[in-house]
C-alpha cells in the first residue's frame, strides 16, 4: 500500500519515450517494426548492434531517473503509466541478463539432455520481484525470457542471410515460437502453443530441417525456483522423423509405437515418436507429403484429440507435444490428386512458412553467396577461414559461374565446399543426374495433362538446371531474360 498512497505520473516527454519502449519490448526482433522503433529511440544511425546498445543505455538511464531512494517499482505509478514503466522494466531486465542466458544455452548444449542449474535465474527472479512483480508472474517471466533468448539464438545463428526472403523467414519463425505480440503471448498463450502446428514448405536442400530445429529448441519451459533450474533441458525437446525413410509398414510403428506381438518381429513393446515427445516437446515430421491416407487419418486424430493408440494396442496414449511438418512437394497438387486429405491439411496448417531457395536468396542479395560460403567453411573447418572461403568462391566462379542456379540449394553448396577442399574444383551432381535419368519435367508431361504455360515453364526450368544462367536459356528459347526467370520461378514454386 505504501506505493499506492503516493502514486506518481510520468511527464509527457517520459510517457512518449516509454510508449516507444513498450512497442519495442513486444515487437518481433527480426521485423521492420522493431527496427524502426529502435532507430527512433536510439536517435542516431549505425549498425544494428550499435543502435541496440544505445537503446538499452537510454532505457536504463530513463528508469534510473525515476527511482526514489534507489527504489523503482512499476506500481509506484498511476493507471496507464504503471503499464508503460512495467514494459520498460521487462525490456531492461531481459537485456541485462541476455549474456547470462546465452552462456546458459551454451552450457546446457554441452551438458546434454539433463537440465542444469540456471545461474542467471535467481538474480533475475529477485530483480523482477524488487521491481513490483509478484512471485508467480516473475517465475513466468524467467521462463519467457529464456524462451525468447533461445528463439533468438537458434533463429539468428542457424538461419543466416541478408536477403529479404531470409529476413522474412526469421521473422516468421519467431512468430511461430512466441507469436507476433509477446505481450499477448505471455498473458494468454504461454505454455499453450502445442495446438499450433506448422508446415514448412520449400525445395529439397533449402534448410527446412534447420528451420524446424530452431523452432524445436524454442519452446516454453517452466522455471523451477526450488531447484534453480528449468523443468526440462531444451536439448531434449526436439525429435525429428524423416517419413520417407520408412516403408509403409514401419511408418505407423515409428510414429505411434507398437505393442509386443502386434506383427511378425514385434518382440517387445516399442515407443514411437509421439510417445517420446513430452510436454513442451516438438515432433518434426519431414516429408509429410509422402505418408499414406490411412496414416494421415491417424495423425489427424492426434492433432484433434491429442491422443493415439500404438499399433496392436487398445490403450489410449496422450500426446503432449507440438507437430511441425515439412515437404518439398506441392500440397495443393497432392490434394487435387486425392493423395493428401483436406481435413488433415487444414488441421496441420495453423501456420505455413516458406523456406526460400538459395537461387532466390542470391538474386535478392549479392552478399548471400559469400556469406553462406564463409559460414559453411567455418562449420567444416571449425573456425573462421576467410582465405579458404575466398578459394571456394573463386572455384565456384570458375567452374559453375556466379549466376549458377543451385538446384540442390544449400545442401549442394555444402557439398561443393567439401569438393573444393578435397580437389580444388567444383562440380554439380545435378548435371550428372540429368544425363543419367529421365528429366522430371518429361515425366510430368507424360503422366498428366499440362497446358502450354506450364509446358513452357517446365522447359525453361529444365534448361536453367542444365546451363545455370537465365541468359543462356533466353538465347536458346528466344525469350527475354525476365520472361525466362518468371517461367523458372513458376515451375519451381512449391505452393
Amino acid at each position: 500500500m505504501l506505493y499506492k498512497q503516493r502514486m506518481r505520473s510520468l511527464s509527457p516527454e517520459d510517457r512518449e519515450f516509454f510508449q516507444l519502449v513498450s512497442r519495442a519490448a513486444f515487437a518481433n526482433p527480426f521485423g521492420d517494426v522493431r527496427d524502426r522503433v529502435d532507430r527512433v529511440i536510439s536517435g542516431r544511425g549505425g549498425t544494428d548492434e550499435e543502435i541496440l546498445e544505445r537503446v538499452i543505455v537510454r532505457v536504463r538511464s530513463k528508469l534510473e531517473s525515476l527511482e526514489v531512494d534507489g527504489v523503482l517499482r512499476f506500481d509506484m505509478f498511476g493507471a496507464g503509466d504503471d503499464l508503460l514503466v512495467q514494459h520498460a522494466i521487462v525490456f531492461d531486465v531481459f537485456h541485462r541478463f541476455f549474456g547470462g542466458m546465452d552462456a546458459h544455452i551454451a552450457a546446457q548444449r554441452s551438458a546434454g539432455k539433463s537440465p542444469i542449474r540456471a545461474a542467471f535465474a535467481p538474480t533475475m527472479l529477485a530483480m523482477l520481484a524488487a521491481r513490483g512483480f509478484d512471485v508467480h508472474r516473475a517465475r513466468r517471466l524467467v521462463g519467457l525470457f529464456f524462451q525468447m533468448a533461445r528463439a533468438y539464438f537458434f533463429i539468428a545463428r542457424g538461419l543466416l542471410g541478408t536477403s529479404r526472403s531470409m529476413r522474412t523467414l526469421r521473422e516468421s519463425l519467431w512468430n511461430a515460437a512466441v507469436t507476433f505480440d509477446i505481450g499477448r503471448y505471455e498473458a494468454q498463450l504461454l505454455g499453450r502453443m502445442d495446438d499450433f502446428s506448422t508446415i514448412l514448405l520449400g525445395d529439397t536442400g533449402t534448410g527446412k530441417g534447420a528451420a524446424a530445429h530452431a523452432l524445436g529448441q524454442s519452446g516454453f519451459i517452466p522455471y523451477d525456483e526450488a531447484k534453480e533450474r528449468f523443468t526440462q533441458a531444451f536439448t531434449n525437446l526436439f525429435l525429428a522423423l524423416n517419413l520417407s525413410e520408412f516403408s509403409e509398414n514401419l511408418v505407423e510403428s515409428e510414429l505411434f509405437g507398437h505393442a509386443k506381438g502386434a506383427f511378425t518381429g514385434a518382440l517387445v513393446d516399442h515407443e514411437g515418436a509421439l510417445a517420446r515427445s513430452g510436454p513442451h516437446g516438438v515432433v518434426f515430421l519431414d516429408e509429410i507429403g509422402e505418408v499414406s491416407v490411412p496414416v494421415q487419418i491417424k495423425l489427424l486424430r492426434v492433432l484433434q484429440d491429442r491422443s493415439f493408440r500404438p499399433v496392436g494396442s487398445r490403450d489410449e496414449r496422450a500426446f503432449g507435444g507440438r507437430v511441425i511438418a515439412a515437404t518439398h512437394r506441392s500440397l495443393d497438387r497432392l490434394r487435387e490428386e486425392g493423395r493428401f486429405r483436406d481435413d488433415f491439411y487444414y488441421r496441420l496448417s495453423s501456420n505455413l512458412i516458406r523456406v526460400p531457395s538459395l537461387r532466390e536468396r542470391i538474386e535478392e542479395s549479392p552478399d548471400e553467396l559469400p556469406l553462406m560460403a564463409a559460414h559453411v567453411v567455418e562449420r567444416i573447418v571449425g573456425a573462421p577461414a576467410p582465405e579458404v572461403a575466398g578459394d571456394v568462391l573463386l572455384a565456384i566462379d570458375r567452374d559453375l559461374g556466379l549466376d549458377y542456379a543451385w538446384p540442390g540449394n544449400v545442401r549442394e553448396l555444402e557439398q561443393n565446399v567439401r569438393r573444393v577442399l578435397l580437389t580444388s574444383r567444383c562440380g554439380t551432381a545435378s548435371v550428372e543426374r540429368n544425363h543419367a535419368e529421365p528429366s522430371s519435367w518429361l515425366t510430368e508431361i507424360a503422366t498428366r495433362a499440362v497446358d502450354a504455360e506450364r509446358l513452357l515453364a517446365l522447359y525453361c526450368d529444365a534448361l536453367y538446371t542444365q546451363h545455370g544462367a537465365y541468359e543462356k536459356v533466353a538465347s536458346i528459347t528466344g525469350l527475354d531474360r525476365r520472361t525466362v526467370k518468371r517461367h523458372v520461378l513458376a515451375a519451381r514454386r512449391t505452393e
